[in-house]
């Protein structure tokens, strides 16, 4: 699975989420985007995230292929997410 696969399969679920506007607001491309297979049908993608220059933390959505979504995962420790 790549960064560009997903973006294409999310256009319709999530259609801001890659949009040019919001990459750049937030200082990315989408190549920063590593992806972490977890389980068979979801995707762990996380990305620096900046502001007017300075780091703010991780971009991080579990995608999930078989709704096309990109789920939060604020309401997931690591520990949770590893254990998908």
């Amino acid at each position: 699975m790549t960064i560009q696969e997903i973006k294409k399969r999310t256009e319709k679920t999530s259609p801001y989420y890659f949009s040019k506007n919001s990459l750049e607001d937030f200082g990315q491309k989408l190549e920063d985007f590593e992806i972490t297979k977890l389980t068979e049908t979801k995707y762990l993608i996380s990305a620096d995230s900046f502001w007017e220059g300075r780091f703010m933390g991780k971009s991080r959505r579990i995608f999930d292929t078989i709704t096309n979504n990109l789920d939060s995962t604020s309401f997931y420790s690591d520990t949770d997410i590893n254990n998908l």
